[in-house]
């Protein structure tokens, strides 16, 4: 049973960090591609950043480049993004996801993602 489960939101002040961390059950890590997406409220869901099989990292929105890392624990099953300087515009639900495996190479339309988390929420605010 495929699961994915999302941990390490709160609230943080602008310009602080967290750790989000996806752990994953039931399929071998290393084999697929994993992203991160985020819904912030009244818009729609978008790609944050993904990491592929062979363990590239792809960011999407310009905003965060600099600032978000994604990695890859397989050992652990595990796949981790890092948040630094955090903004108020960050503010959303977090989900990771992973593609259906026929690729394994990133991309940002969810539609290529065939399981989710039930997300975590992030809050940057003063």
């Amino acid at each position: 049973q495929v699961q994915l489960v999302e941990s390490g939101g709160g609230l943080v002040q602008p310009g602080g960090s967290l750790r989000l961390s996806c752990a994953a059950s039931g399929f071998t890590l290393d084999r697929y591609a994993i992203g991160w997406f985020r819904q912030a409220p009244g818009k729609e869901r978008e790609g944050v950043v993904c990491i592929s099989r062979s363990d590239e990292a792809r960011y999407y929105p310009d905003s965060v480049k600099g600032r978000f890392t994604i990695s890859r624990d397989n050992a652990k099953n595990t796949v981790y993004l890092q948040m630094n300087s955090l903004k108020p515009e960050d503010t959303a639900v977090y989900y990771c996801a992973r593609d259906w495996g026929i690729l394994g190479s990133c991309t940002n339309i969810s539609g290529l993602y065939e399981y989710w988390g039930q997300g975590t929420q992030v809050t940057v605010s003063s």
